[in-house]
């Protein structure tokens, strides 16, 4: 009887160091991907979990079950590979991210600010990079992409700066929200002047991006065209509030896009543009930023929405610190589980039910180091 319960023993110490081989074999993102099934192994094996990740089915936490996925890249900020190459580095190992995605999402949205002074050769070696992501790839336009020749080259490479779409049961609209009102021509301001100015940010000079009155209207008869109970999703590289102008982290006609987007009963605004995790929720309208591949912007000093999950301070040798790429579940209530993979980090989930529960439900961890 002795030799059996050694022998029992010892298979499972065996099971035991085969499956903590196998975890260590995987990465951030495979490892979230098996992380229910890991579970399973581990409770009948009689195994404690690692500390600090969140095993929890998604389809159970929301009471729905998963529709499809999207993976985003945005802020890459591109140079011409012979001036800097690190942001091409960046870009690479975010296209190796979402290809290396098991499943692959049904497409991946590139968030604005290809390039960083939008010339010929920036945007032309984004597209050429992004031509080897392997799911259907979905572009929206960033001012540093737009102000040297006020989007010509942008049309030529990825078409229209604005346009909406279907996809399993959801409405997608896509926004150039980084318009501005001319203050170039009276200055009699070259392209590349104008283009640095609005790159520069934090100046007195240009004004604050807004949508605009054609934009809109167009938005407007899009949106009339789709059924109220009908989940909305709006992707702007702007945020679609007013969160610091002085940065011009904001959109000056932000409240005539939200009265629009009011009487739908399932609106989610995904944006670029802050290089950073942020979260809202205003109204019907759950809103969440994405993060840069290029680098990390700090926190504004005021007007900062209350449901953000701060970021700690990046590590200043880290060329990857506080940066990443991120992926998006889209549940069949049609809401948003927003996962944000921060290289040099564990990933954080911010969940669709946090944001609607005003941070009641769901609160993903915070950050227990200083943030910035």
């Amino acid at each position: 009887m002795g030799n059996k319960f050694r022998s029992i023993e010892t298979k499972h110490h065996e099971e035991r160091d085969a499956f903590f081989e196998q975890l260590q074999r995987l990465d951030r993102r495979a490892f979230l991907r098996v992380a229910g099934i890991s579970a399973g192994i581990a409770a009948g094996m009689g195994l404690r979990t690692p500390h600090g990740f969140q095993l929890v089915n998604v389809a159970e936490a929301q009471g729905t079950k998963p529709r499809f996925s999207f993976a985003y890249i945005s802020d890459t900020h591109l140079y011409e590979q012979k001036l800097n190459d690190r942001f091409v580095r960046s870009i690479l190992k975010a296209v190796d991210d979402v290809n290396g995605l098991d499943p692959q999402p049904d497409f991946v949205l590139f968030g604005g600010d290809l390039a960083q002074l939008g010339q010929a050769g920036e945007l032309k070696l984004g597209a050429q990079i992004l031509k080897s992501v392997k799911a259907p790839v979905r572009m929206m336009v960033g001012e540093h992409d737009w102000f040297l020749d006020m989007g010509e080259l942008w049309r030529d490479l990825f078409g229209a700066p604005n346009y909406a779409f279907d996809h399993k049961g959801v409405h997608f609209v896509v926004l150039n929200s980084i318009h501005e009102k001319d203050f170039w021509t009276e200055r009699k301001l070259s392209p590349m002047e104008r283009m640095k100015i609005v790159a520069g940010l934090d100046n007195g000079i240009q004004s604050r991006f807004e949508v605009g009155n054609e934009q809109r209207e167009w938005m407007r008869q899009d949106l009339a065209k789709v059924d109220k109970k009908t989940p909305i999703i709006v992707f702007s590289h702007s945020p679609l509030y007013k969160y610091y102008r002085p940065w011009n982290f904001w959109t000056d006609d932000a409240d005539e896009v939200q009265a629009l987007l009011r009487p739908f009963e399932r609106v989610t605004v995904i944006h670029g543009h802050t290089h950073q995790m942020l979260s809202n929720q205003i109204g019907n309208i759950s809103f969440h930023g994405m993060l840069s591949t290029a680098w990390p912007w700090p926190y504004a000093p005021e007007g900062l929405p209350k449901l953000t999950v701060q970021m700690n301070r990046p590590d200043p040798f880290s060329q990857f610190d506080g940066c990443g790429d991120g992926r998006m579940e889209v549940t069949e209530a049609g809401l948003v589980n927003k996962l944000y993979n921060l290289w040099e980090r564990n990933p954080i989930t911010v969940r669709a039910s946090y944001l609607t529960s005003n941070g009641k439900q769901d609160a993903p961890p915070q950050t227990k180091l200083p943030s910035y």
